[in-house]
């Protein structure tokens, strides 16, 4: 299809995006690049953008979009105009571009590609990429006082480490990509430790003993400051009486105390409920004990208020969310070991009668690692999630039945959930998950 910018309208904008970009949704590690040139050219041809605001840059295996989505939340509520940059998005492309937890408008996506098409041919950068220098150009031209930047695959050649932080977050190291970023926890470790600066202070949301030597060696070489958040803050899930006055399940409700000689402490209520919060939200308090000491107004009501509607702020969605209670269907964009573990935590977690798992993965994930981490006592419904690099649903029922896992196999994501539901009884527990792509079918 031939396309004239001048022309397009926002739906024939993103359809050109997505059909002339190399993109890692539909091509996978191809359309990873494997340095900065592009970026960095189209951020040359943009003014550099990169350069005038201020940033966090957040990195990990798991849990960076919540924690930047928590941060996010923090500043606006502070009283900062606060950019917002993650991925992928689930529904709509400008998800992962917000200014104040509003998504950029259309007509700044059509007058971006319009303006800036030649390049996109002469450079040829992958769909990556060119979102990256859209979200620096939206923020340096919104004059945010900041923007949390989180990192898209890796760190070291991710199209996100061209900016120049306050701060660089990295919440965990686990097995994800590592056709990518190496077959080792360590391999893993030293393409995220690439977003740490010089002089530029780092917070590590997890000490892990495979893992923190690298870390600690990279801030030695850089001469940045660097704590580990675990080590700084014990956390607690507040049970009883307490929750259920609140009547809103929807809430976890945490104790959380600091591990130094100031002992301070704080009772938060977060809407984002999954149990693996507890973990992020160190990460989030440690990231705003350095921000407050490099300046930022940042009042503990303003951290209370916020924590309680990031979904509100933010526009997060697919971190154990509830999509229905009859019958009870919970869905999380855990895809990785780590992620996995931490749902089958949170299904631990619930009362049910029988357990329905409507799961979908894209065809580069290793499914070895993976399926044997789920219940063998489960009815399953597998599905394939509606992109090029969706996993057949019949060949991963194949896959699933060597590891003693059974059910059918659906032609679509809709269809598998609906089945569940039907079969679902009043107290059983339906679950979607398995992908962010299959997640996005259904929030």
């Amino acid at each position: 299809m031939n396309y004239e910018p001048s022309t397009m309208n926002y739906v024939q904008t993103i359809q050109y995006l997505y059909t002339q970009l190399p993109m890692f949704t539909r091509d996978g590690a191809s359309a990873f690049k494997k340095d900065l040139t592009n970026t960095l050219e189209l951020c040359r041809r943009l003014d550099n953008p990169q350069h005038k605001f201020k940033s966090v840059h957040v990195g990990g295996t798991n849990g960076k979009g919540s924690t930047s989505h928590m941060l996010a939340a923090i500043l606006q509520t502070a009283g900062y105009k606060t950019g917002l940059y993650t991925s992928p998005h689930l529904k709509d492309f400008r998800e992962r571009i917000r200014v104040n937890g509003q998504m950029i408008s259309e007509q700044t996506v059509i007058d971006f590609v319009e303006d800036h098409k030649a390049d996109f041919e002469e450079i040829a950068p992958s769909f990556f990429e060119m979102t990256v220098a859209l979200a620096f150009d939206v923020f340096a031209k919104e004059k945010v006082d900041i923007a949390i930047i989180e990192v898209g695959l890796g760190g070291r050649l991710d199209s996100t480490n061209v900016i120049s932080p306050l701060l660089s977050v990295i919440t965990n190291i686990g097995w994800d990509h590592m056709n990518m970023l190496g077959n080792t926890l360590p391999l893993i470790a030293g393409e995220k430790a690439g977003i740490i600066k010089p002089g530029i202070p780092i917070v590590i949301g997890e000490k892990q003993e495979e893992v923190a030597k690298i870390f600690t060696d990279k801030a030695g070489e850089t001469n940045s400051k660097i704590r580990f958040a675990s080590e700084q803050w014990i956390t607690e899930k507040v049970k009883g009486e307490k929750q259920k006055e609140k009547g809103n399940a929807e809430l976890l409700e945490l104790h959380i105390q600091s591990k130094n000689s100031e002992l301070k402490t704080y009772d938060l209520a977060l809407d984002l409920p999954g149990t693996y919060q507890l973990k992020n939200i160190k990460t989030v308090l440690s990231a705003i004990d350095e921000l407050r000491e490099q300046g930022f107004t940042i009042a503990d009501d303003d951290i209370q208020t916020a924590l309680k509607q990031v979904k509100t702020l933010t526009g997060l969605h697919g971190r154990w969310e509830t999509l229905s209670h009859d019958p009870l269907t919970i869905c999380d964009t855990g895809h990785n070991p780590d992620g996995i573990e931490e749902v089958m935590k949170n299904i631990a977690s619930v009362n049910y009668n029988r357990l329905h798992m409507v799961i979908g993965m894209v065809n580069d994930k290793d499914t070895g690692k993976v399926l044997p981490m789920f219940p063998k006592d489960a009815t399953y419904y597998f599905c394939k999630p509606d992109i090029p690099r969706g996993l057949d649903a019949e060949t991963m029922k194949i896959q699933a039945l060597a590891h003693g896992l059974t059910g059918e196999a659906y032609p679509s994501v809709k269809e598998a959930l609906l089945s569940a539901q039907k079969n679902a009884g009043s107290d059983d527990l339906v679950f979607v998950g398995g992908s962010t792509f299959v997640v996005a079918e259904v929030v």
